[in-house]
């Protein structure tokens, strides 16, 4: 009796589990696609005839742009996340990664070169790898360094500063270190209590089709990071067309004023990493340092990454680990920067 009788929390979890994965949608996905359907649509409503204004259109192309850059790797990273829910046992992350959290960190980061995928795909699986008992600073490592050092961006990067191996180099060091240094900073001041999971059933359940949960944990997981998505595709559109371009030749004259522009301007543009480097190769008036730290800070910290975040870890942890990542990514791209550059 005692092996078949459940209790009555754990009765009360898998029928909510039930309802909200026979549904496939988060509790808040009306407002949500109410909010991306409707909200740029009302705006452009309003102006009327400035619908053909060049601001208009080209707050328009860049919202666009940046959405659908990003949706593909949004879909990888979400249909990977189901994978790995309903097919990969969960012993298998205990295999792979070394018992001590200290050593798991590195181990994970480095694991982040073999997934071609930018950060809407990163944020997903860490999420499911967390749900399936890795720990946290390991995920993360893993979060901050697939976008940054899979062979796609590496590629991309060469390919955008030809004739420059020690480019490609900079950004491989400096990404990774900043993804352990990421992970470590957690298992140090990382609390419980900031790291709030979107509430899903992690794992195959005995008796269940795998192909349905692997369905279900798709769709949520969509759905759900699709809508961070358009609003952080809106955020970047309007600095885009809020700042002129004279401003950038304000700041590309001092060296530490570069860099934090830089920084600064990965994080309101959002562009993926798998283009990026191209992005920073165009602004040929900033110092190798600047463009290098533009590289290494967009991957990990912009603005549709923290609403990512914010949407699948909660707003505590988007705030202070995204600004935490911002400060510790700068510094790392100056020093690897300054010694390789």
């Amino acid at each position: 009796m005692q092996e078949t009788q459940a209790r009555p929390s754990e009765v009360a979890a898998e029928g909510a589990g039930e309802t909200g994965a026979g549904r496939g949608l988060p509790r808040h996905w009306p407002l949500m696609l109410l909010g991306a359907a409707l909200v740029p649509g009302a705006v452009l409503v309003l102006v009327g005839r400035t619908l053909e204004e060049p601001a208009v259109q080209a707050w328009r192309t860049v919202c666009l742009a940046v959405t659908v850059q990003a949706l593909p790797f949004l879909l990888l990273g979400t249909a990977l996340s189901g994978a790995i829910n309903a097919f990969v046992p969960a012993s298998v992350f205990g295999r792979l990664l070394p018992k001590r959290a200290a050593l798991a960190v590195p181990v994970a980061g480095v694991a982040g070169v073999v997934l071609p995928g930018c950060e809407c795909a990163s944020v997903p699986v860490a999420s499911s790898l967390i749900g399936r008992g890795v720990t946290p600073a390991a995920a993360f490592a893993f979060l901050l360094s697939a976008p940054a050092v899979n062979p796609v961006v590496l590629t991309a990067t060469a390919v955008a500063f030809p004739g420059s191996p020690r480019m490609v180099l900079a950004r491989l060091v400096a990404s990774l270190v900043t993804a352990a240094a990421m992970g470590w900073l957690w298992l140090w001041l990382g609390r419980e209590e900031w790291l709030r999971p979107a509430v899903r059933h992690s794992g195959h359940r005995p008796g269940h089709s795998r192909w349905t949960e692997f369905r279900r944990g798709f769709q949520h997981d969509f759905l759900h990071a699709g809508g961070f998505l358009v609003v952080g595709a809106m955020a970047a559109a309007t600095f885009n067309v809020a700042v002129p371009r004279s401003v950038l030749d304000t700041f590309s004259g001092s060296p530490w004023l570069s860099v934090l522009f830089l920084a600064a301007l990965a994080i309101v543009l959002a562009v993926c990493s798998e283009a990026d480097a191209f992005v920073a190769a165009s602004l040929s008036g900033f110092s190798p340092v600047a463009r290098l730290a533009f590289m290494v800070v967009g991957p990990m910290v912009d603005l549709k990454l923290i609403a990512l975040q914010a949407g699948t870890f909660g707003r505590a942890f988007a705030v202070r680990f995204s600004a935490a990542t911002a400060v510790v990514a700068v510094v790392c791209s100056a020093v690897v920067g300054g010694v390789l550059l």
